[in-house]
């Protein structure tokens, strides 16, 4: 059953930001949107396998267990419910945020930036199974050059969302400039309710 309400900011406690593949929690783009959302309160989160050194993508069968984990014990330091905390992050950390949701975690919304819809060069490798099971309303922010996935391809997959998304394109590619980005998200979250 689809939720189809939309993203309210003023029940947000919290958002927890995950970086791509090769990056850590430091992203520059993390550290941005950290800044530009005080005083709300932003956990940048690394995943499992670089907390032990390792400089290698993480296997999605342990980050999303940790990334579900994480939200879920920083909510209790906070003395909320995990239901109050935006999740997200840019690319292979918004699609591991994603699959939280899809798997039941609860979440305010969702925050895909840079979302990886199919390696470069092989559109057929869509990874949009789980799409269908997110139920919370999305903000999508990806450039318009984007390699992993172009405007059209992500209007079209993002469709299949259970809940309410928005789609905002900015100048440049998978790595587009943090202003746009910061300035989207922004936006996503000052917007009046009802």
């Amino acid at each position: 059953m689809a939720d189809d309400r939309a993203f309210d900011p003023t029940t947000v406690a919290g958002v927890v930001l995950t970086p791509g593949a090769g990056a850590d929690r430091d992203h520059r783009t993390l550290v941005a949107l950290e800044a530009a959302l005080a005083p709300l309160p932003v956990l940048r989160l690394d995943f499992a396998n670089r907390e032990r050194g390792s400089s290698g993508p993480e296997r999605p069968e342990a980050a999303v267990p940790h990334l579900r984990e994480r939200a879920d014990a920083w909510a209790d330091e906070l003395g909320v419910d995990p239901a109050q905390l935006v999740l997200g992050g840019r690319s292979f950390g918004g699609r591991m945020a994603s699959m939280a949701v899809a798997q039941g975690q609860p979440a305010a919304g969702l925050l895909l930036l840079s979302y990886p819809l199919h390696p470069p060069g092989r559109p057929e490798q869509l990874r949009v199974g789980h799409l269908p099971d997110v139920r919370v309303p999305v903000l999508a922010v990806s450039g318009e050059r984007d390699p992993f996935g172009s405007p059209d391809e992500l209007r079209h997959h993002l469709a299949s969302l259970a809940g309410p998304w928005e789609l905002v394109t900015v100048p440049g590619d998978h790595s587009p400039q943090d202003p746009p980005v910061v300035a989207a998200v922004l936006g996503w979250f000052a917007r009046p309710v009802g």
